[in-house]
């Protein structure tokens, strides 16, 4: 019952059915991936039964299409879709300018396609998750397999001329062997506490041999909607500048989330 969730809790699921409300039906929507962006799933799903809505939607991980089939979602590619009216995922880190830290999920390469293939991107976040500076949240950088030490060596050398605080990298696990991408890749951790110039960095990894993607966001996302324990919703929207304020009511008998598991 979302009576019984944690504040944190709370702040995500009303972020997510807020944004929820800006689905309209015949969109094709991009979902995205983590805890938040699986509250948003759910809302859709019981929009899709209770309301007869009809959209299709792109998954960015394997986890989210296997969410949104078991909530009655159409799935489909990307390919499929061609192009996107809506995405919306969740964020470990934004400012601001709207620029987000992305992948602790392990699936920004796909939330970063699918995201930027949207006439709209809007990140549903608890208030927690907006920084002064980008950085805290470490930094995912998708790399291949072959050379991956190699190329945790030449991230850490760039890194030396990047203005950042933290210039060490790991390799993130699952358990006792290394955590591997839908894509089959890896993921390394960059701890830099402090990101300058995020724009800059963004550019500069991307250039390094062996790496796939970067968990940096620029200039992607439109909206944020941050939500609050007590109910209150904030929506922030980059290009017309505006910040609309809401709150929403939780319904004690509500159980839709009661079986979801981070």
């Amino acid at each position: 019952m979302t009576g019984e969730l944690s504040p944190i809790d709370k702040a995500k699921f009303v972020a997510a059915k807020r944004a929820a409300n800006m689905v309209e039906d015949g969109m094709r929507v991009g979902l995205g991936t983590g805890s938040t962006a699986a509250w948003l799933v759910r809302c859709i799903g019981e929009m899709v039964r209770n309301e007869g809505l009809k959209i299709r939607g792109v998954p960015t991980s394997t986890r989210t299409a296997e969410l949104a089939r078991d909530v009655g979602i159409e799935v489909v590619s990307l390919d499929e879709a061609k192009w996107l009216d809506l995405t919306i995922d969740g964020a470990d880190e934004f400012d601001s300018d709207l620029h987000l830290i992305k992948g602790g999920g392990g699936a920004l390469l796909q939330e970063k396609i699918v995201a930027t293939a949207s006439d709209q991107m809007v990140v549903i976040a608890d208030a927690a998750k907006e920084v002064d500076t980008l950085g805290s949240f470490p930094l995912p950088v998708e790399v291949i397999p072959f050379g991956w030490q190699t190329t945790q060596a030449l991230l850490e050398e760039t890194l030396v001329s990047m203005d950042v605080m933290g210039r060490s990298a790991s390799l993130r696990m699952n358990g006792d062997v290394s955590f591997v991408t839908d894509e089959g890749n890896y993921i390394l951790d960059l701890h830099l506490n402090r990101i300058a110039n995020a724009r800059q960095l963004a550019l500069v990894l991307n250039q390094i041999p062996g790496v796939v993607e970067n968990g940096l966001f620029i200039d992607i996302c439109d909206t944020v909607i941050i939500g609050h324990g007590d109910g209150k919703v904030e929506v922030r929207d980059i290009n017309e500048g505006t910040v609309e304020h809401d709150k929403l009511d939780f319904a004690e008998s509500d159980n839709l989330f009661t079986d979801l598991v981070d």
